[in-house]
């Protein structure tokens, strides 16, 4: 497997050229190291849900809403205001594995659409695959223990939908990534996964346009990025809902492992 390249999202300019720069910088690392995938993109609107903290970004013209002040100088980001009273319990279980994120090739989701999963990857060295900055940053606090992403394409086989499931040893160092990442995409970035030859499935052109969100739950960050497998730019509404669908079911099932109580 190889990772996709991600270009500027819809309607933005020059400043996000150097997005597609870093994303085959990295494409060239992964492929003489192999590493494994994780899921990125171009930022056009970013949401946590389990803290309560939105960061929004538009179409490269302007700034990602400030994090939380209790951040403090040093970036790291406090534990969500929604975690569970049971974190040390929680936490003592084993990060999620893939077939439980994963656990089907072929998902229908509540609206009737239907997607198939044509690739799946897991790695416990998070490093690989992903920006020497985010690399760094992990390093920082405890470490991740899992990433595992897949790529899902729609009934019509037009689209390409990575979603990656990162897993932390702590809170704090799950929102501290989820923080770095909203306010600089692309220093602190992950890729996307290419098909697999027996998919059948295109590999999307470098600098195509993107949709990319993000959520955080109890020891996670999911992360989707979602394009048309051509290309295009058209049809951003559709590309974006189905990258938010997906990602909803991704983390549906990351939270029901995770906190299964909340459920």
């Amino acid at each position: 497997m190889t990772f996709g390249d991600q270009g500027t999202p819809y309607g933005a300019a020059d400043p996000y050229t150097q997005w597609v720069v870093e994303q085959e910088r990295i494409r060239r690392r992964r492929r003489t190291r192999r590493a494994v995938a994780a899921g990125a993109g171009v930022v056009l609107v970013a949401a946590i849900t389990a803290g309560g903290v939105l960061y929004a970004g538009g179409d490269g013209d302007g700034e990602a809403a400030a994090p939380p002040s209790s951040a403090g100088a040093s970036g790291t980001a406090p534990p969500p205001s929604g975690a569970p009273s049971a974190l040390p319990s929680l936490l003592s279980r084993p990060v999620i594995r893939p077939e439980q994120a994963f656990p089907a090739k072929s998902v229908r989701l509540d609206d009737g659409s239907r997607y198939e999963r044509v690739d799946l990857a897991t790695t416990t060295d998070c490093s690989e695959g992903m920006s020497p900055e985010l690399a760094a940053l992990i390093q920082q606090g405890q470490g991740c223990e899992r990433l595992t992403a897949a790529l899902f394409t729609d009934a019509e086989r037009r689209s390409q939908v990575t979603v990656t499931v990162v897993s932390f040893r702590t809170v704090q160092d799950a929102s501290k990534v989820f923080a770095m990442a909203s306010m600089d995409p692309v220093a602190y970035q992950v890729v996307s996964l290419d098909p697999p030859p027996e998919a059948g499935l295109p590999t999307v052109p470098p600098g195509s346009a993107g949709v990319f969100r993000r959520l955080m739950t109890v020891r996670s960050v999911v992360f989707a990025n979602g394009q048309w497998g051509d290309g295009a730019e058209t049809d951003e509404a559709a590309i974006t809902k189905e990258t938010e669908d997906l990602l909803q079911y991704a983390d549906d099932n990351v939270v029901a492992y995770e906190d299964p109580s909340s459920v």
